[in-house]
């Protein structure tokens, strides 16, 4: 069964294994998440499921949203995202309902997506692994960029060139990461090794699909 939720990020700790193995972890605050709506093949054309998360004030809602959950989901306060999860199984979730961190068990595999953390305009060295040029012997280029390619054919830079630029806060998707510990009763998960993001970023969880 396809599987997915919603969580923010709390940080990282350690744990250890039955055998005394130290394992770094990534804790997650999953969900709870509330259905808001199921889109169907009739209606929309594709069965998806669209989930709210997260508590936010109702004067930092807009009209649009105070209407969408009172439409689907009636006293019910508005939530801080919506996502939609395309699942094989949308029909076993009602609108209303929640999807908890016990969704998951230790030793699941998942995929973590979450926004990466910004790290501003930086050189070829840091953004694509670069070498640098010798620091000796009168060198005066030390971490410039370097060839820019061919010169007479193609006469151009090439697209795609490595070069200097934004540095993260791009979509990243990390996969087959181990759920070592679930605990429901406080929303919590823990996954093996690191996690995409800053404190408090927004993190997908699913399925993984290499197994």
């Amino acid at each position: 069964m396809k599987k997915a939720i919603l969580a923010t990020k709390l940080g990282m700790t350690q744990v250890f294994a039955e055998d005394g193995t130290l394992i770094p972890v990534t804790v997650l605050e999953a969900g709870p998440c509330l259905v808001v709506q199921k889109k169907s093949k009739d209606n929309d054309g594709y069965e998806a499921i669209q989930v709210g998360f997260g508590s936010i004030k109702p004067k930092q809602t807009n009209k649009a949203v105070k209407g969408h959950f009172e439409a689907n989901v009636k006293g019910q306060a508005p939530k801080k995202y919506l996502k939609e999860f395309r699942l094989e199984d949308c029909a076993q979730y009602e609108v209303g309902t929640e999807i908890k961190a016990d969704v998951f068990a230790p030793g699941d595999l998942v995929d973590v997506s979450a926004k990466s953390k910004g790290k501003g305009f930086q050189g070829a060295i840091k953004r694509h692994g670069q070498h640098r040029g010798p620091l000796t012997h009168g060198s005066k280029y030390h971490r410039g960029l370097g060839s820019m390619g061919a010169g007479t054919t193609p006469g151009r830079v090439r697209k795609g060139k490595k070069m200097p630029g934004h540095m993260g806060a791009v979509r990243v998707t990390v996969q087959n990461l181990e759920v070592v510990r679930a605990v429901p009763e406080k929303n919590l998960l823990l996954i093996k090794g690191a996690v995409p993001g800053i404190k408090g970023a927004l993190v997908e969880i699913k399925n993984t699909v290499k197994q």
